[in-house]
């Protein structure tokens, strides 16, 4: 009786003891790029904007600020010898301290190819998808780089998921066909939401969980090309939140501003300018089928030639807010810097 009653105290203890061992996080299952190339359902345009995020927050004290610049000359050719010493940082108007400096040119990329389907595309849609194929061919090293292609007019849809297979992305673009809407202009067939599909894309496509870390091999260039006149008449959200968000998830865009400009309100211009200037990115205005060619083959060129610079911020407030980054070249007027213009500090509850 006494071996039987200790057994059943030996059994007991052990079972209290698994319950208070933490379960193991589950893991993702793998993406199968097979399955993802095929159609899918529209993805949530209606949901909610996030507070707060810490997406691209900064441990500080551990970890650095990792910014990513282009350098150009006023003729738009990438500059590449540009060395540490002349170059300064400053965040939020104060001089930072450079830990790294160096040329990139291996770094892995994440490209969300994002192509409009509304009316202003119908005839420049061809040539958009046989430029960005081009594209996504030359820059997509296998098993190193990825890419996913997403269309929007109303509503945003998921075409291919981030492959790094070239064959995979080639039956995706293949999959996409314009299809011309006979509904009256004032329908919400008719409608465009722009802003929505950039949140969408840099919230649900590229955003990344891990926060920017010392070392520069965790980085990953992530950007959004984005193939539109420029045209927002439905988004629930604004340009102001397309863009916080882009800075949230670390998201380049390069914007290509094309459409019919006879039979629609023409390019805006002015919304591709600064969704470039925000996040580091660029905004073209190809005329002809040519010009398109040579934008892609300058976006790339650029994301092949960038550099890397990394500080740790002076400021150790752990407020959570927006912190503007500049990163200056002296003594070369004649150079211009592209960079994304800050990111979001940590708060003491990321920190934890």
């Amino acid at each position: 009786m006494k071996v039987l009653t200790a057994l059943m105290v030996l059994t007991v203890c052990s079972l209290s003891g698994l319950a208070q061992r933490p379960r193991p996080a589950a893991e993702r299952p793998p993406k199968n790029d097979s399955q993802s190339a095929q159609k899918k359902p529209p993805l949530d345009s209606n949901k909610e904007p996030e507070v707060a995020s810490s997406d691209d927050s900064v441990r500080l004290g551990t970890d650095l600020v990792n910014v990513l610049f282009t350098a150009v000359d006023r003729n738009n050719r990438v500059i590449g010898d540009i060395r540490q010493e002349e170059i300064s940082v400053l965040e939020d108007g104060r001089p930072q301290q450079i830990f790294t400096f160096k040329r990139e040119t291996t770094l892995p990329i994440n490209i969300a190819i994002l192509m409009d389907l509304s009316g202003s595309q119908e005839y420049t849609f061809p040539q958009e998808k046989i430029a960005a194929g081009e594209f996504l061919r030359s820059i997509i090293r296998p098993n190193r780089d990825s890419a996913a292609i997403l269309t929007f007019q109303d509503d945003v849809e998921l075409v291919q998921g981030l492959s790094s297979r070239i064959d995979t992305l080639n039956r995706a673009f293949d999959t996409i066909q314009y299809s011309s809407r006979l509904a009256p202009s004032s329908s919400r067939h008719q409608a465009t939401a722009l802003y929505d599909a950039i949140y969408i894309t840099a919230d649900e496509i590229l955003a990344h969980d891990d926060y920017r870390k010392a070392s520069d091999d965790a980085v990953t260039r992530r950007a959004i090309i984005l193939l539109t006149d420029g045209v927002d008449n439905a988004s629930r959200r604004k340009l102001d939140d397309a863009i916080d968000r882009a800075w949230r998830a670390g998201v380049v865009i390069y914007s290509i501003g094309i459409g019919d400009r006879f039979r629609f309100e023409g390019i805006r211009e002015d919304v591709l300018r600064r969704l470039g200037e925000e996040t580091g990115g660029r905004a073209y205005f190809p005329r002809g089928a040519d010009d398109l060619l040579n934008d892609f083959r300058q976006i790339e060129s650029e994301m092949r030639s960038q550099y890397l610079v990394a500080y740790s911020p002076s400021n150790l407030t752990h407020d959570g807010r927006f912190r503007r980054v500049e990163v200056r070249v002296n003594a070369r007027p004649d150079a211009r810097i592209i960079h994304r213009r800050g990111y979001y500090a940590a708060t003491e509850d990321v920190r934890k």
